[in-house]
């Protein structure tokens, strides 16, 4: 049902907005669009309302007023490094681009961070030394390498 979710994050698009909410569904597991507004019925979308994994998300088409900013991120748990790979790669190919220590910006603009369960588990670990080296570890990579924390995090 459309627009059954009371809150919604906007995200202010130039233009591309719903072929970038068809990009993002492609992606993550149980997303969809739900509902497209158009000016003319054959026309470009004005609004897309849309859910990643659940979590609802709209796009505004808005025109070049306002830009993307990092201040703003989808930020995605995966649970292995397959899935952190299939998701990084897809979001930085096109002319996306990498960050530091997980984030990226897609090829629309739209910053995201790519976090490992186990990168979250490691730095709340109970043993601080070793929560130290992990985050140490990440503070050096641009995609989050799941082996490379354990193997820092591990290390005496």
């Amino acid at each position: 049902m459309p627009n059954e979710h009371k809150v919604r994050t906007c995200l202010w698009f130039e233009s591309n907005g719903e072929a970038a909410a068809n990009a993002y569904i492609a992606l993550i597991p149980n997303s969809e669009i739900e509902n497209v507004v158009r000016v003319e019925p054959d026309g470009d979308a004005i609004v897309v309302d849309f859910t990643l994994a659940g979590t609802p998300y709209q796009i505004l088409n808005g025109g070049p007023q306002f830009k993307q900013t990092p201040a703003a991120s989808i930020s995605v748990m995966t649970v292995d490094q397959t899935e952190t790979d299939q998701l990084w790669d897809a979001l930085t190919s096109d002319g996306g681009e990498e960050g530091r220590c997980g984030w990226l910006v897609d090829r629309f603009g739209v910053s995201w961070q790519i976090v490992p369960r186990a990168l979250s588990d490691m730095l709340g670990a109970e043993d601080q030394a070793a929560a130290g080296r992990a985050q140490a570890a990440m503070m050096e990579m641009s995609k989050i390498e799941i082996g490379t924390l354990e193997a820092a995090f591990n290390a005496a």
